[in-house]
C-alpha cells in the first residue's frame, strides 16, 4: 500500500470522498437538493456535470505538477444497507463487520485502504438530531445519543489508527436550520461536534478534521438561513456550497502536504 506521506509532491495520491446529498452539494459546488436529484442520488445514479472538487484538483495538478486524484461514492447505498451514514453505521460496517469482504455490499476499510491514500467521510444533517441519553450507553445501538455517539466514535478512531499509512478526513456533522431541530437537540449536536474537535481528535495521528459545522453555524447552534437551501431545507445553497468546497479543497491539500498544520480546521489560512 502506498503511503500518503508525499510532502514533496511526488507520487500519486488517490482520494475517496464518501457522502450522500449534502456532500454532493459540496462536491459539485452548487445546490443539489432538488427532488429529482435526491431521487437519482438515492438510486445511485450520477449527475452528468463537472464537479468543483475534481476541477480544483485538476487545476492544482497542472499548476503544481502533482498527481492527486479525487473520486466520490455514495456510502452506504440505499440498497441493501440503507440510506444511513451516522456514527453507528460507520462503526457497524467498518468496526463490527471489519474484514476483507464487504458487509451488505459496502466496502470495509480493509478493502478501501488498498486503493486510496486519503479517505474522507461525513454524516448527513439528521446526525444532529441527538436525543437524550438512555439509562445505559450502547455501542451497538442506533439510538442517536451523545453517549452512544461517543462510544462509536472512539471505536471508529481506534479502527482508523490501524491503517497508519492512510490519512482520513472526517467532517464535523452537518447542522440543521432552526425550523428543523429542537433547541435541546441543537445543543447536544453542538456539544458532540465540539467534543470531536477538542477531545476525540488526536494531534499528530492520521485522522484529520474538516470543520463543516463551524462554517455552517459561524459559532451558533443552527445552519444559518443565508447559507441554506431555504429556511426549511438544511441542504447547502449554491453560494455556500462553492465557498465551502473551495475551503475543503485547501484543507485536503494541506492534509496531504503538511499534515494539516497550515490551515485551520475549516480550511481557512492560519
Amino acid at each position: 500500500m502506498t503511503s500518503c506521506n508525499h510532502k514533496d509532491g511526488s507520487g500519486e495520491i488517490k482520494i475517496l470522498f464518501l457522502h450522500h446529498s449534502t456532500g454532493q452539494g459540496i462536491w459539485y459546488g452548487d445546490q443539489s437538493s432538488s427532488i429529482m436529484e435526491r431521487v437519482r442520488l438515492k438510486l445511485g445514479l450520477k449527475v452528468d456535470r463537472k464537479g468543483l472538487l475534481p476541477e480544483l484538483f485538476k487545476q492544482y495538478n497542472r499548476q503544481s505538477q502533482r498527481k492527486y486524484q479525487i473520486t466520490e461514492s455514495y456510502f452506504p447505498k440505499l440498497e441493501p444497507y440503507g440510506w444511513k451514514n451516522y456514527p453507528f453505521d460507520y462503526y457497524n460496517i467498518w468496526v463490527k463487520h471489519a474484514g476483507s469482504e464487504p458487509y451488505m455490499e459496502e466496502p470495509t476499510l480493509e478493502m478501501l485502504t488498498k486503493d486510496y491514500q486519503l479517505i474522507m467521510f461525513k454524516h448527513c444533517y439528521p446526525v444532529s438530531l441527538i436525543e437524550a441519553d438512555q439509562d445505559t450507553a450502547d455501542i451497538n445501538s442506533e439510538w442517536r445519543s451523545l453517549a452512544n455517539y461517543k462510544l462509536q466514535y472512539l471505536a471508529i478512531r481506534d479502527k482508523l489508527h490501524q491503517f497508519s499509512e492512510t490519512k482520513f478526513v472526517v467532517w464535523t456533522g452537518a447542522a440543521q436550520v432552526k425550523s428543523k431541530i429542537s433547541a435541546e437537540q441543537a445543543q447536544r449536536a453542538n456539544e458532540f461536534f465540539n467534543w470531536v474537535k477538542k477531545e476525540w481528535d488526536i494531534p499528530g495521528d492520521n485522522v484529520f478534521i474538516w470543520d463543516f459545522y463551524q462554517l455552517q453555524t459561524e459559532g451558533g447552534l443552527y445552519f444559518l438561513d443565508q447559507y441554506a437551501a431555504s429556511t426549511s431545507d438544511s441542504h447547502p445553497n449554491k453560494t455556500f456550497s462553492k465557498y465551502a468546497g473551495e475551503l475543503l479543497f485547501k484543507r485536503l491539500v494541506d492534509v496531504i502536504e503538511n499534515d494539516g498544520l497550515k490551515t485551520k480546521l475549516t480550511g481557512e489560512e492560519m
